[in-house]
């Protein structure tokens, strides 16, 4: 009997939607973090193009020189996944909540069940599209408040660095948009691809809490001790209990005082964070040995494999069996909603 071949390896095709005004530093960060994004044999996973909504030539940028974009908006019929960077020159987007002809016109040139990504106010482009009705989305914590005045049928979160909704993404401002691609090659091909291209660009494969942390403060004293030490301390023991107790006590603190700190520095509660380091160990684990269940959550400190299921459900919408069939088995990861 004639063997079958196997369909033709194919990477996944992003578009990145240039737009006058653009920040070259937003532009850059799909290209970087998608094009470091290989499998076990050295292959490109994704192919990264950049397209305008004109033809082919020059964009403008917010600093002192333009871009010159290759394709023009048919590229954006071609993509799997299409990413719009934040733009300073949105005009009636970003100040009626409405899209200029040519930008709809573009727009409709996206293939229905295409994946759709937002960095910081490129989210104006997704919610004045529509795209975002009915949704939680996030923006610049700068730029929250605006978006949900101009947009109340979206319900918006300035606290978190990016919302995966799915087959629609936002990222917050700026970096976070590092943080929206690391997740999305996450969920596309697991932590390890997703790891591999963070440490290629120096950067950390997952952001402890949200956007929060970034919102200015009164400056603290310098005198005043930070809660790093006690996380360094707790990613060295994550299998072992940890009450919070002992990690204040790492920075002689009391109680009080290191949860008030930890939350201002991370975003979130000594717990919620604890919770997220031992999902990121627990998903590593699954991927990456071949370690029962039983051992994988009592390694990642879940104690007990209901436990773990229970975290990973709600973190994950899977089960740590599914998690792991999905990125040991297929190899090509369908992808895990977050």
């Amino acid at each position: 009997m004639a063997r079958t071949p196997s369909p033709a390896f194919r990477p996944h095709r992003v578009v990145v939607l240039a737009l006058d005004g653009l920040l070259p530093f937003e532009l850059g960060i799909p290209h970087r973090i998608f094009g470091l994004s290989r499998d076990a044999g050295g292959r490109n996973l994704y192919e990264v193009v950049t397209c305008s909504i004109r033809p082919p030539g020059p964009v403008e940028t917010d600093a002192d020189f333009a871009i010159h974009v290759a394709h023009g908006p048919e590229a954006l019929a071609t993509a799997d996944t299409v990413i719009v960077p934040a733009s300073y020159e949105l005009g009636p987007v970003y100040e009626e909540g409405v899209l200029t002809d040519e930008l709809a016109a573009a727009l409709a040139l996206i293939r229905p069940g295409t994946r759709l990504a937002s960095i910081c106010t490129g989210v104006y482009v997704l919610a004045a599209a529509g795209y975002l009705d009915g949704r939680t989305a996030t923006t610049h914590w700068i730029d929250a408040e605006r978006l949900q005045r101009l947009f109340p049928r979206i319900e918006v979160d300035p606290d978190v660095l990016f919302i995966d909704g799915g087959d629609v993404l936002t990222s917050a401002g700026v970096a976070a948009g590092i943080d929206l691609c690391l997740h999305l090659v996450r969920r596309d091909h697991g932590t390890a691809v997703a790891n591999e291209a963070a440490r290629r660009t120096v950067v950390p494969p997952h952001r402890d809490g949200g956007q929060a942390q970034y919102i200015q403060r009164p400056v603290p004293d310098p005198q005043q001790a930070t809660t790093t030490g006690a996380r360094a301390w707790a990613l060295g023991r994550l299998q072992e209990p940890i009450q919070l107790r002992d990690m204040a006590a790492q920075e002689s603190m009391s109680v009080r005082t290191f949860t008030r700190r930890f939350r201002e520095e991370t975003g979130v509660s000594p717990g919620q964070w604890l919770t997220q380091q031992r999902v990121e160990r627990a998903r590593h684990l699954l991927e990456s040995t071949e370690l029962s269940v039983d051992q994988v959550a009592h390694d990642a400190g879940f104690g007990t494999a209901q436990s773990m299921r229970q975290h990973l459900q709600a973190a994950l919408g899977v089960t740590p069996t599914a998690y792991r069939r999905t990125f040991r088995a297929s190899g090509n990861g369908t992808g895990v909603r977050t």
